[in-house]
């Protein structure tokens, strides 16, 4: 394999600073492309220069070693630049990822034999508002989430979509997210999965109060206006990260990016879900229902 025939030149190899043996396999790999004529480097995912590179425009390809969060990232990192992301699981569930970790050999060969395709996913755009002021804004790959503090209380939540108001959430909080977060804390909140193509906002209440209690998928272009009132705690969290205050009267804003995160896959386009199953059935809880329904189902179908 030559540098010649590599649909990428320039390689960053990111791990998580927390996933063990991830920096030593990111070593491996960087060793393993650079063997090949490519120019390939390694680091950990928050470190300054491969931020600085990846954000010049330097890097081709980004592989990334960790978990669904190190994706998230990594896409954080990479949408905004249109870099690839091509994910190597080294976590748990790995929703996002693309091969585990004892894989990366046979992938990377098909990778650079130009024997991928580009997955892409959409990003939201996530802004809070202060009366007419920005205070922040955030660009989301799974969800933005908006609800109560540490003091266990509900909020008031007035949801308005394409600035018409459609209702108000008494609940501990609202989802919004993206076909990707689908398979989040939507999911836990009890929403549905949706295929990750998709380009719809999904709004899911968390354990909402006498109000509504289903998820809503708007319309693919549609925005969504979320206005605090409470007296007490109210955050916003992005992507799972630390939560920001809000105030009484806060409005968060969430529509589609203008950025788009590219996902490398080698499998085929079914694979999400061919891999929703065993994602699923490794939750012992999941297991175990799934256990008791097919017992039932062979009592159901048991001769008397």
């Amino acid at each position: 394999m030559t540098s010649t025939t590599s649909p990428f030149q320039t390689i960053a190899i990111a791990a998580h600073p927390e996933v063990p043996l991830a920096f030593e396999e990111a070593s491996q790999i960087a060793d393993f492309l650079n063997e090949r004529g490519l120019q390939a480097f390694y680091g950990f995912l928050y470190d300054a220069d491969l931020i600085e590179r990846v954000s010049a425009g330097e890097v081709d390809l980004m592989i990334a070693l960790g978990g669904d969060g190190t994706m998230l990232r990594a896409g954080h990192l990479c949408a905004p630049h249109h870099t690839p992301i091509f994910g190597v699981n080294m976590g748990k569930f790995g929703f996002l990822m693309e091969f585990k970790h004892n894989e990366w050999k046979t992938a990377i060969e098909k990778l650079l034999a130009r024997d991928f395709w580009l997955e892409n996913r959409m990003l939201l755009c996530a802004e809070q508002w202060r009366g007419d002021k920005k205070k922040g804004e955030w660009e989301v790959l799974n969800e933005v989430v908006v609800g109560r503090g540490e003091i266990v209380r509900p909020v008031y939540l007035d949801a308005s979509v394409d600035g018409r108001f459609l209702t108000t959430y008494v609940a501990d909080g609202l989802i919004a997210a993206t076909a990707t977060g689908s398979t989040a804390y939507a999911l836990a909140a009890g929403g549905p999965i949706l295929p990750p193509e998709l380009r719809n906002i999904l709004l899911v209440p968390v354990a909402p109060h006498l109000s509504i209690d289903r998820a809503i998928m708007l319309a693919e272009g549609s925005s969504v206006s979320i206005t605090v009132h409470t007296d007490h705690q109210a955050v916003i969290s992005i992507d799972g990260q630390a939560p920001i205050h809000l105030a009484d009267g806060d409005r968060v804003d969430a529509r589609a990016s203008d950025y788009t995160a590219q996902f490398v896959r080698i499998q085929d386009p079914g694979y999400f879900y061919r891999n929703l199953t065993p994602h699923m059935y490794n939750n012992p809880a999941v297991k175990k229902n799934c256990h008791d329904r097919n017992i039932n189902f062979i009592l159901r179908q048991s001769p008397r």
